[in-house]
């Protein structure tokens, strides 16, 4: 007999959100019982997104400990806004709940940290340790021995052939290609469609085909700033 569905909360209340719910709703044996959604906006609170409510701000999570929890923000505009809401949140791992849709294809022995999201379509073709709140949209496909770090957002179609590195908090457009052992740097971005065929180090922003490097971060990018 499968375990009982976990109580589940989603940090954010935008489209990832929304796709996340759509994603733990993907099982015929349900792993997630939504709760509700948590955003710091109040004109969202009470509002009904996807038959789910918007409860309230983000310490909801702290009134609800027998929940789950999923970071469900971030964009190439503000791709760290999971690790601040992370340390603001300053919750255990085991809180963070994992959401894999039942369409995603996981080589077995594949291990997915804690807090992270994997919508239809990924395939990872070989067991490798995919990091914690990492975001991999429809479509994205990870082969033998690359390694994603925590914080990691793949667009939708991104795809990484063998030993690639990608660094904690890089954001990667969608469609985006890179080659076989190559580094994508810490808190770097990839732009739609770029093909990398070199390192990105970090704090960089690279695009085209093939991928160059665009301009530099912010400083306070380390901590997951957007781009200038």
């Amino acid at each position: 007999m499968p375990p009982a569905p976990r109580p589940l909360l989603l940090v954010g209340a935008g489209g990832l959100a929304r796709e996340t719910l759509a994603a733990a709703r993907s099982h015929d044996d349900p792993q997630w019982t939504p709760l509700g959604f948590l955003d710091d906006n109040p004109a969202t609170h009470g509002t009904v997104l996807d038959g789910v409510p918007v409860l309230g701000p983000l310490e909801v999570v702290h009134e609800r400990p027998e929940a789950a929890v999923v970071i469900c923000t971030g964009s190439s505009r503000d791709p760290g806004s999971r690790k601040r809401i992370q340390g603001r949140l300053d919750l255990p791992p085991d809180r963070y709940g994992t959401v894999l849709h039942a369409a995603a294809s996981l080589a077995r022995g594949t291990e997915v940290g804690p807090g992270s999201v994997l919508l239809a379509g990924t395939v990872v073709t070989a067991p490798q340790r995919i990091g914690a709140h990492v975001v991999a949209m429809p479509q994205v496909v990870l082969t033998h021995d690359d390694q994603v770090g925590d914080h990691v957002t793949m667009a939708a179609r991104v795809t990484l052939a063998g030993g690639v590195r990608v660094g904690e908090g890089a954001y990667l457009g969608a469609g985006a290609l890179v080659r076989e052992q190559l580094s994508i740097g810490d808190w770097s971005l990839v732009g739609m469609g770029a093909v990398v065929l070199a390192d990105v180090p970090a704090y960089e922003v690279w695009v085209g085909n093939p991928a160059r490097r665009l301009r530099s971060m912010d400083a306070p990018a380390r901590n997951g700033a957007a781009p200038r």
